[in-house]
């Protein structure tokens, strides 16, 4: 089952205030590596189609925490795998092919909505007797999703059976273990800076910490 990371606030957006916060370990952010953090600033999403959070992180603020991070930060999305199930390492494997393609935007937004419902009903099962089907069953339904953007059989093969698809994904199990992700969506910074969500109070506040982690932050 998907674990859900319930924000303590609503996140807002609020002006970016010209220094650092007086951010806490343990408070604002958990060291979750032995590793020295990455000779290259670098901020990781971790999320799940899945997840519901996930959508609304990526419909309502990714947009603007990507457009303020510092340039100098790169950034970066892996898909979690919680379930561990056949279908679940082919969604997995869908982000891994978009991640290969041009218009990875409006794919990213079609695996969510498909998975999800254009404002995340499908996957509502805190509602008292939910029940739904799920949509996505196979690589062909997946590919289906694909199809509509003119990506055919054939290359969305070509790339979720790569040697390269095989790697990112085992990349991406390794790292959820060693970095601790319980919940999604999980920021991780300089690859030893697991971000506490609960504690955020503005998407000011988050983008702040964000850079100060990637680059004061020693």
């Amino acid at each position: 089952m998907i674990k859900h990371i319930a924000l303590a606030l609503t996140l807002a957006v609020a002006p970016l205030s010209s220094f650092a916060a007086q951010f806490i370990e343990g408070k604002h952010f958990t060291v979750v590596s032995d590793k020295a953090p990455s000779s290259e600033p670098k901020l990781t999403e971790f999320y799940s189609f899945y997840c519901g959070n996930c959508f609304n992180m990526e419909k309502m603020y990714m947009a603007d925490i990507k457009a303020n991070l510092n340039k100098q930060v790169a950034f970066d999305s892996k898909h979690v795998d919680f379930a561990n199930t056949e279908i679940n390492t082919e969604v997995m494997r869908s982000l891994a092919v978009i991640q290969s393609l041009k218009n990875q935007k409006p794919l990213t937004d079609a695996m969510f909505k498909v998975i999800q419902g254009e404002n995340g009903e499908k996957h509502d099962h805190s509602a008292p007797g939910h029940k739904h089907e799920e949509p996505i069953k196979s690589r062909d339904d997946i590919k289906a999703v694909f199809a509509k953007f003119g990506v055919d059989s054939a290359q969305y093969d070509k790339v979720a059976d790569s040697k390269e698809t095989d790697a990112k994904l085992a990349l991406w199990r390794t790292q959820q273990r060693e970095f601790k992700v319980q919940s999604v969506p999980s920021f991780i910074v300089n690859d030893k800076y697991q971000i506490n969500m609960g504690s955020i109070r503005t998407l000011g506040e988050l983008i702040d910490l964000m850079n100060y982690l990637a680059l004061e932050h020693k």
